[in-house]
Order: structure tokens, then sequence, then C-alpha cells
């Protein structure tokens, strides 16, 4: 009797298809790290495509660069990094078999990353707002020109070229250009000091055989050319913070399924391993977010200088 009781008994999480919570450990962990390295090459394929296309186009990638809010995208990363301190907390916790601490860390978790989603939220508005989506016909649609000069509050279109005091109208004014996009396409308005800047290049032989040919047409600076390259840079940024900003929806979902199992006080020092594997997948969407900051964000920001 005593055997069969003793066959009978499981350890607390252990899955009937392991012998071992030991077994179990390892096999949850090696299946970790292989979905994540399958993630690091299909994230390095994005990686590589901006590579490629930035050491070809490095002046409309830069162009492009500098329309982005370095500030938020400084901030999403703050509020990374300290979501991976909860996250790594919440795995301590529940090594210490801590219920109240563990909940504490994972709901901190899930606010940081609700706060990273929010400011992306915000910086896909603004990129709506003023014609900056790829996809055709995505952007935010307004009258013709004269229509919109009677609105009253008009938008603004803030040029990364301009020097820091700001071009100058007659009378004193601040130039300002309005968003008109009757058809919601792509469009870049950004060309103050844009023609300078290109002939100085193209002077000093700073471009590449490919702007040469990619924002020329019979020897003259084509706009519709130059545009078409900085949408490339947007299809990129899309495409890589879009797919980020997706594993971080998953993330937490997890944090929501911790939650509640951390609630019902299911981990302690004997069971937390779905706590260190969900930390792994936590931790790893912030390393990436680290790499697109500074890629997407600050390469190229000598331009406004």
């Amino acid at each position: 009797m005593s055997d069969t009781h003793a066959h009978d008994y499981h350890p607390p999480g252990l899955q009937h298809q392991f012998e071992d919570m030991k077994q179990q450990e390892e096999s949850n962990t090696i299946g970790m790290w292989m979905f994540l390295a399958q993630e690091i090459m299909f994230f390095g394929g994005l990686f590589t495509a901006y590579l490629i296309f930035r050491s070809r186009y490095p002046m409309a990638f830069a162009a492009g660069s500098n329309h982005l809010d370095a500030f938020l995208g400084g901030l999403n990363t703050l509020v990374l990094i300290v979501s991976s301190l909860t996250m790594a907390l919440t795995v301590y916790y529940a090594q210490k078999g801590n219920r109240n601490l563990q909940v504490i860390m994972i709901i901190l978790t899930m606010i940081f990353g609700s706060v990273f989603l929010v400011v992306k939220a915000v910086e896909y508005t603004d990129k709506y707002n003023h014609g900056l989506v790829p996809f055709a016909t995505w952007n935010k649609k307004t009258k013709g020109e004269a229509e919109h000069a009677k609105t009253e509050e008009p938008k603004e279109v803030k040029h990364f070229f301009a020097s820091e005091g700001g071009e100058k109208k007659a009378g004193g004014a601040e130039a300002e250009h309005h968003y008109v996009n009757t058809t919601g396409e792509f469009q870049w308005n950004d060309w103050e000091k844009t023609d300078e800047l290109i002939k100085e290049a193209q002077q000093g032989n700073f471009l590449t055989d490919a702007e040469k040919i990619g924002y020329f047409s019979n020897g003259e600076f084509d706009k519709e050319k130059f545009t078409g390259r900085v949408r490339i840079f947007y299809w990129i940024y899309f495409a890589m913070t879009g797919l980020h900003g997706l594993h971080m929806i998953v993330g937490l979902g997890m944090m929501l399924w911790l939650l509640i199992m951390a609630w019902r006080n299911t981990y302690s020092a004997e069971y937390y391993t779905p706590v260190e594997i969900s930390g792994l997948y936590w931790h790893f969407v912030d390393i990436v977010w680290i790499f697109l900051f500074p890629l997407l964000y600050l390469l190229g920001r000598h331009f406004l200088h």
C-alpha cells in the first residue's frame, strides 16, 4: 500500500509526462531558449534589411529618423528597463514563495508594459496625422488646401532640417506648413534645407552610389524619388516596432496568466518554472527594444546640426 501511494504522489506542478521536477524544468527551459533562438532569427531578418537599406540611403534614413520623437523613444526605453527589474523581482519572490510581493511585481510589470504601448500609440498617431504611414490611403485625409486654410487650428509640420532658432517668415512669424492630404497617401513635407544638404553632399562626394541614382533624375534632385526612399525607412520602422509591440501584447497576456496563478498561490520554492520561463520571454522583448531605439531614433541625429 505504501509503495502504491509513493508511486502515485506528484510534487506540485509536476506534469504526468515528466519523471521529476528537474526533468520538467530542463525541458521547459530548453524549449523556451529554442523559441527565443527562432525569434532572434526572425528579428534578425528585419535588422539585416534595415542595415542594407540604411547603408544605401543614409541621408533618407536620417531624414526619417529625425522626424521620430527621441524623447518618447527614450522614455519607452527607460520604462522597459524598469519592467525588466520588476520581472526579475517577480521570479525572485516566486522562488521565495512570497505571494504578495510576487503579485505586486507582476502588476507593476504589466503597468510598465501598458505604458510602453500607450506611448507607442501616441507615436503612431503622430505618424498618421503627418502622412508618414507607408501604407497607401492609411494616413489622415484632409480637405483641399483652400478649405483647409479655413479651419481654426491647422496642423503644423516640424522641420528636422530647420535651425534651432527656426526659419522666419516676413513679419517675424515662424515658418509653418499646413498638412494637406486629400487621398491619405504617404507624403514627406520636411524639405527645409534638403536641397542645400543634398547639393553639399553631392559636391563633397558624400552620397553613396545608390543615392546618386535614388535621389536624382537627369542630374536634378527629385523630391518624389527621395520621398520613396524615406518611405522605405518608415516601412521598416512600422514593421519592426509593430512586431515588437505585438510581442509586448503577448507578454502582457502571459503576465495576466501569471497574475491569476500567483494570486492562487500556485508558485513556491519547489515550483516556479512558469514564472522563470515567462521572465526569459519578457527580457528578450526588452532587449530587442534596446537595439531598436538607437537604430531607429538616434542614428543620423547629427544631420540636425
